[in-house]
């Protein structure tokens, strides 16, 4: 029976290329159209697996990915997603699937409610991770979050370089501006504010690794006194600051918690205060996160759609001043993620174990074929309280050429 749904849902799915499976039993099975795309061959060694993808597609294909039960000719795991990818973009959930997906939204309230100590352990199941492990695929700056590629050829250092540069640019960063930057991870943009720009920052984290570091990398570039990095929740921060910034750490606070997130903004900003909030983000309606990310990666953790995040904007007396959109710069930054991974697998295999390494690598290409093929981008909202506190125009924003090309050396 289970079968038989299968090649329902493949036959539904697969249309541009072709998928070949070989279930348990040794039977072959082929779906979609090897003329009109690429053609990506896997095998099933578990029988139970029909089942569990009708069931839940992602959940099913990551886990048996990682425990070898699904395996792939070649091992050709980006081949295999972006096909998948590709081809469930354009076809959509098959009408049986519709109940399974209405109880999925049924549960989002529960799935994203992070009260304090929730949202402190959603944040150490991922960034206490050993810090040996991020030191295998991020830049110099352990920039976690989606770089800039103004110029297509960039290093990964460079457009992480543009990506603080940019957003200092927004935030019109002058000499002794208090700078609370909200989810500071290991401290790179802090310190970026702090140096480049004369800022006085105090960064917030839950990560105990994150904060250990951040500081450290302070103390060391002798920025202590500029910038700080406290182990606190952003509901608990007090004071008024002349700027916000957060970059990467929306994604974590849950729709529950949008509204006292954009009133802790509101409140944490001077009157004619400045916001940037950087985030990843659905170009389409409100959803759910994958099952497979929310057990394995990002416990408790949601990309928003832009009408949910500014209904709570609105309701918080904020004005957004601007709102970017990037659509494949995360797709190019997961790629050079994934391939300085891959270049260093040994190490992370030493660090953790084989079946790490294969969820790591699903992860990496996965959310990069959501990037290139699926309704994933990046939203930067740039918020204020005061509708005079920035220019009309957006030409503040972008730096002469010539400043483009040091910052590139510089990081090179």
């Amino acid at each position: 029976m289970w079968t038989r749904v299968l090649d329902t849902f493949l036959a539904h799915m697969i249309q541009r290329g072709e998928l070949t499976v070989t279930l348990a039993d040794g039977q072959t099975r082929r779906y979609g159209d090897a003329s009109l795309g690429p053609s990506v061959a896997i095998a099933f060694h578990d029988e139970t697996l029909p089942r569990k993808i009708v069931m839940s597609p992602d959940l099913a294909a990551g886990e048996a990915y990682m425990d070898k039960r699904l395996t792939i000719e070649n091992d050709d795991l980006r081949g295999f997603l972006d096909l998948t990818v590709f081809n469930m973009s354009l076809a959509g959930e098959p009408w049986y699937r519709t109940p399974m997906e209405w109880a999925r939204n049924a549960g989002r309230f529960l799935q994203q409610f992070n009260p304090a100590p929730r949202a402190r352990a959603n944040v150490a199941h991922h960034y206490d991770l050993s810090g040996e492990l991020y030191d295998l695929f991020l830049d110099t700056d352990r920039q976690y979050s989606c770089a800039y590629f103004r110029d297509p050829d960039m290093s990964l250092e460079a457009a992480q370089e543009a990506k603080k540069h940019h957003i200092a640019r927004k935030l019109m960063i002058e000499p002794g501006m208090r700078v609370l930057d909200i989810g500071c991870g290991w401290g790179g943009m802090g310190l970026t504010l702090a140096r480049d720009y004369g800022a006085d920052v105090t960064g917030v984290t839950l990560s105990t690794e994150q904060h250990a570091m951040a500081n450290a990398r302070a103390q060391k570039a002798g920025l202590s006194d500029s910038a700080r990095f406290e182990m606190i929740d952003y509901r608990d921060v007090q004071g008024r600051f002349d700027r916000i910034v957060s970059v990467g750490m929306f994604e974590h606070v849950g729709v529950p918690h949008y509204n006292t997130y954009f009133r802790s903004v509101h409140d944490l900003l001077t009157s004619d205060g400045v916001a940037l909030i950087h985030t990843i983000g659905r170009a389409d309606p409100p959803g759910t996160t994958s099952p497979w990310l929310r057990k394995y990666i990002f416990p408790g953790g949601y990309v928003p759609a832009m009408s949910e995040t500014m209904r709570a904007v609105e309701k918080q007396e904020l004005i957004a001043t601007d709102v970017e959109i990037w659509r494949l710069h995360y797709a190019e930054t997961l790629k050079h993620w994934h391939t300085r991974f891959v270049e260093n697998e040994d190490k992370a295999r030493a660090l953790y174990d084989e079946r790490f390494c294969r969820m790591w690598r699903f992860y990496l290409l996965a959310c990069e074929m959501m990037f290139r093929h699926a309704a994933q981008v990046v939203f930067q909202f740039q918020l204020t309280r005061d509708r005079y506190a920035v220019p009309q125009t957006r030409d503040y924003m972008y730096a002469p050429q010539e400043d483009d090309t040091t910052t590139r050396e510089a990081a090179e």
